[in-house]
């Protein structure tokens, strides 16, 4: 197996490189988007609420929280389903947006937390800082940002992509990431401006549709680190603390019902039972319809049953 380094670029949430630089753009990555809210909420004050920029910044959420949930999770890390090569470089590149690392870094990151998850070569376990309160506070804090922003040793990833590095266009578009990141502040900037024929309109476009809107998809995406590790009910057997949550199971867009899906990790459905609200397995239903999706995954009534923790 070919052991060369990832062909790609590190990233404000995923990044394990070495160095003080890495570091600091993990820290920017972290902070600008703080100050952005901040500075939208002062641009707003005192002046008429417009519904363009909640369009954006619901927008972008959904376009670039898509890109996650069912490009970079579920189809390339999981492989729960299948897509034609154009429309799974557009998930490659909407998944980019969100500003959470290239493609090929955060499948290589994500496979690497679940062959090791919750022990200590997780990258990103809750539960490697003690107990007490004290243990879980910091082991949260840990999983849900510290672990990007530490020191960490260099570390060869290359070997948990192997399939995907196959792919020229993927490699393409991973090498690519700054410029889709640049992409993602570009569109609802020029939107913001289109939309209301004004300078300010470029402005908040790029700051709610931008950056608070990176702001939420980060923290969301980071919940399922480090909430649905610690916090919520555990239906099914599974080799590590993974819980359902039903809090990011709305807002994640599906993947807080996290025991469920590291009980069933190929499963594109994550929210199993009927009254688990899963819109990313209900974008992939929809997407199905039209020939976007095929041979999905979920698994039967007989293997939840077998794996099931309450009869």
């Amino acid at each position: 197996m070919n052991n060369q380094s990832v062909p790609d670029v590190g990233h404000p949430a995923e990044s394990q490189g070495v160095g003080i630089y890495p570091r600091l753009i993990n820290l920017g990555g972290v902070t600008i988007p703080i100050a952005g809210l901040v500075i939208g909420l002062w641009l707003l004050w005192g002046t008429h609420f417009n519904w363009v920029y909640l369009g954006l910044l619901v927008g972008m959420y959904l376009l670039t929280g898509f890109g996650i949930t069912i490009g970079y999770h579920r189809l390339f890390t999981h492989r729960s389903f299948k897509t034609p090569r154009w429309f799974a470089a557009v998930l490659a590149v909407m998944g980019s947006m969100a500003v959470e690392g290239s493609v090929l870094h955060w499948v290589a990151v994500h496979r690497k937390h679940h062959q090791h998850s919750d022990d200590h070569d997780d990258p990103h376990s809750p539960h490697a800082c003690g107990g007490g309160l004290v243990g879980t506070l910091k082991g949260m804090w840990h999983a849900h940002i510290g672990w990007s922003l530490g020191k960490k040793k260099s570390e060869n990833l290359a070997h948990y992509v192997y399939d995907l590095r196959k792919d020229k266009v993927l490699v393409w578009i991973s090498h690519l990431f700054p410029v889709w990141v640049l992409v993602g502040f570009i569109l609802p900037a020029a939107l913001g401006g289109l939309l209301t024929m004004s300078w300010m309109g470029v402005l908040l476009g790029f700051l709610w549709g931008g950056l608070v809107r990176v702001l939420l998809v980060h923290h969301a995406t980071w919940s399922i680190n480090s909430v649905c590790h610690l916090w919520g009910t555990k239906p099914y057997k599974s080799n590590d603390e993974s819980r359902n949550n039903p809090v990011f199971g709305i807002l994640a867009l599906g993947e807080g019902w996290h025991n469920n899906h590291h009980a069933f990790p190929t499963s594109a459905r994550h929210g199993l039972a009927w009254w688990q609200i899963d819109l990313s397995y209900l974008l992939i239903l929809g997407m199905s319809k039209i020939g976007l999706a095929s041979r999905i995954k979920v698994p039967s009534d007989e293997t939840m049953s077998a794996r099931r923790l309450v009869k």
